[in-house]
Order: C-alpha cells, then sequence, then structure tokens
C-alpha cells in the first residue's frame, strides 16, 4: 500500500489493492468496519485522501468495485456525499436511504450502520464530526446549553443552498492539499475552517433545532440599556430613581428614557417595578401559607405603598397577592 502523509497540515494519502489494507487505512481514520467484496476482487482499487481538522475527518474514498460494509461507533456523526455514483444506507432498523449525487446522507454510527449496493464508480466525500463538538457549536450559535441532544434528518440537499456551499468547502479543504503553503497549514485558519464547517452543517441539515436557528436575530440592546437591566436584575430591591439609573448607564436621563422605551417597552423605573413585581410573585407562590404575610413580601423586595402595590400586582397578574399566596 502507497502512503503519504503530510504531518504539517494532518493530511494522508492510500493508495491499496488489498482488502485488508483498505481496511486498516478506513479503520486508522474512519471506523473499524466489516468489509467484503461483492464486485470482482481483481477490481479493487481503493484511493482514500484523508485531511484531520481538529474535530473532524474530511475524505474521499473510491474503491473501484462493489463492496458491502457495516460499522458502529459512539460519539461521533458522518456525512457521506457521492461525488459520483451511488449506495445504501440503513442505519439501525430504519429505513434504506439511497445516497446519490444529488441527496447526502446524515447518519448516526451509534447504531450500526450497513451500506450496501455501492456502485463500482462510486466516489465519496465523507466526513466525520465529533459529536460533542457538533453539539457545542450548537449551544454557540443558540446562545444557551441544548436541553436535549439534537436528532438529525437522514439526507442532505447538496444540489441548492446551504448543502451545496458546505460541501464545495469540505471539499476545498481537501484540495487544498494540492496547494504548497496553502492557507490550511496554518493553525489560526485551520482553527477558523473546522469552526465553520461546524457551524455550516447546522444550517445546512435538517435537525430538531435548525428552526430555531433560522429565526430572525432579536435586535441587541444598547450597552447602556444593558448595564441597567443587569444592575437592576441582580440588586432589584435597592433604592433607586431615574437619575441613579441614568448614573449608572452612563449616559443623559433622556437619553436612556428613549432607549428603554425603544427596547424595552417602558420606562427605567417602570421596569424597576417590574423585576420586584416578578420576585414578590416568585416568593409568595413557593411561600406557605401562615410563614409569611404578603406585606413582610412586599417591603422586603421594595414596596413601601402597599395599596399602590396591590393595584399594581393584580394589573400584573390578573390576581390580588393575598390569593397568590393562599394558592401555594
Amino acid at each position: 500500500m502507497a502512503v503519504q502523509r503530510d504531518r504539517t497540515a494532518e493530511f494522508s494519502s492510500y493508495a491499496t489493492r488489498s482488502l485488508e489494507a483498505t481496511h486498516d487505512a478506513l479503520a486508522a481514520h474512519y471506523y473499524d468496519m466489516r468489509l467484503s467484496l461483492v464486485g470482482p476482487a481483481e477490481d479493487l482499487s481503493t484511493r482514500l485522501s484523508v485531511l484531520e481538522l481538529g474535530s473532524l475527518t474530511v475524505g474521499e474514498v473510491s474503491f473501484g468495485t462493489e463492496i458491502r460494509t457495516g460499522f458502529a461507533a459512539s460519539g461521533a456523526y458522518h456525512v457521506a456525499v457521492p461525488l459520483s455514483g451511488c449506495f445504501s444506507v440503513q442505519q439501525g432498523r430504519g429505513d434504506v436511504v439511497f445516497a446519490t449525487t444529488d441527496n447526502a446522507v446524515f447518519f448516526d454510527p451509534a447504531q450500526y450502520v450497513r451500506i450496501d449496493a455501492w456502485s463500482p464508480q462510486c466516489r465519496v466525500l465523507a466526513v466525520k464530526l465529533d459529536k460533542r463538538a457538533l453539539h457545542q457549536a450548537l449551544e454557540a450559535l443558540l446562545d444557551r446549553p441544548l436541553s436535549r441532544p439534537p436528532v438529525f434528518g437522514s439526507s442532505i440537499d447538496v444540489l441548492r443552498g446551504p448543502g451545496r456551499s458546505w460541501a464545495q468547502l469540505a471539499m476545498w479543504s481537501l484540495l487544498e492539499n494540492d496547494t504548497s503553503l496553502g492557507l490550511l497549514r496554518r493553525p489560526l485558519i485551520r482553527g477558523r475552517i473546522e469552526q465553520i464547517l461546524l457551524e455550516a452543517l447546522l444550517l445546512a441539515a435538517d435537525h430538531t433545532f435548525r428552526r430555531e436557528l433560522e429565526a430572525p436575530v432579536p435586535p441587541m440592546r444598547p450597552a447602556a440599556v444593558k448595564r441597567v437591566m443587569d444592575v437592576i436584575q441582580e440588586r432589584p430591591a435597592e433604592t433607586y430613581d431615574a437619575a441613579r439609573l441614568a448614573r449608572i448607564a452612563q449616559v443623559s436621563l433622556r437619553t436612556l428614557q428613549e432607549a428603554f422605551r425603544s427596547h424595552v417597552g417602558m420606562s427605567p423605573m417602570a421596569y424597576v417595578y417590574d423585576v420586584r413585581l416578578q420576585r414578590v410573585h416568585d416568593e409568595l407562590r413557593v411561600s406557605a401559607p401562615g410563614s409569611t404575610t404578603v406585606s413582610d413580601v412586599a417591603h422586603r423586595w421594595g414596596f413601601v405603598h402597599l395599596g399602590r402595590f396591590a393595584r399594581r400586582y393584580r394589573e400584573r397578574f390578573g390576581e390580588a397577592p393575598s390569593h397568590t399566596l393562599r394558592g401555594a
């Protein structure tokens, strides 16, 4: 088996007519597969080019004959994009899916994967992705932790849109093997391409968080508004007036008031009262009747005028604070 490696950019290339050597090369970069020949053994001519890109393995593979394989591996996802030819994939007891030049396949080898009907002319872009890294990329795009793992669809359209762009970028990274002193030989660029491939796949593949990713991003609040909101959320019971909030914001009172109305929908002091009302409501809901009183809780959160407090509370929550406490 002819093997070439470039350690500076983690490129490797293999060429072999041996089934055993083919197995070893695939096991070194992908999975320990059960590999068997269906077509003529004399036609076996494996070609494998691989780029190790951090949490991704990007490769192009062909066998020159029909093969059958099966494997399982936890901790990874896999995308296969036929560049020519076709093959079939069955994941666990699921339906058989055909991978073609129009339709890439996405699968999770945590369930046993069976690949069959690999046509002799089939040449495939094969990308293995670390599952944890892809989940972390999704959390970063959502800006929150995942409450459950994503569930992915089995197919990716690579003829148009983000699927086509993603496949072309993956192929570009492989083609960089032929570029002397190319960008992927620079660690900074390699890291960015790795991250882009992870994030772009989340915009190309169908999954249970795709709609949320494509939702319009809410406009960012100005720094002065966020600064005031953070202080109020952290210490809502303190004594505030408009002038103090303007000093916290480090802007004029008029500027702060206009910014709050534009980006929060209420004045700064109305926001103070709203946060305090929510804290009172939360405490009344979990307090056992007889353990405290409405007035005690209201005073604790900065309300001095109980009549005004009760009116605002009823407008905000649709019931008297005493009802909330009795309900608890």
